[in-house]
């Protein structure tokens, strides 16, 4: 089969959707998307608005658990191995420690959002 109708195809397509994604964005404009921020909060008005100290607590409780995550991400290739016993070991004691962070997290109302 012929490589040219394939790569015109990529290309055109490729270039629709550049257009395509570049001009619509323009056609629905509101005042909330004309906002230099569009996070919500008033350009206009002091920068030194105080944030809640739970919102950083609950945001690095996710980034915990998401790393969390990334580590034991390797543990079924691990598990294919013959000597398993460390590797495994070393997984419950990562998920142990952190389950216990979290409940003594919950045991003093760390999650809670209101005050």
């Amino acid at each position: 089969m012929n490589m040219t109708p394939i790569l015109l195809i990529n290309i055109t397509l490729a270039t629709v959707l550049i257009s395509a994604a570049f001009w619509l964005p323009h056609l629905n404009i509101y005042a909330e998307k004309a906002n230099p921020y569009e996070c919500g909060f008033d350009p206009m008005s002091s920068a030194r608005l105080p944030f809640s100290m739970k919102f950083f607590l609950v945001a690095i409780t996710f980034l915990l658990f998401d790393l969390e995550i990334a580590l034991l991400l390797p543990l079924p290739w691990v598990m294919q191995l013959s000597h398993m016993y460390t590797p495994t070991t070393i997984a419950l004691t990562l998920i142990t420690v952190l389950a216990l962070g979290l409940a003594y997290e919950w045991m003093q109302k760390g999650l809670e959002w209101t005050e």
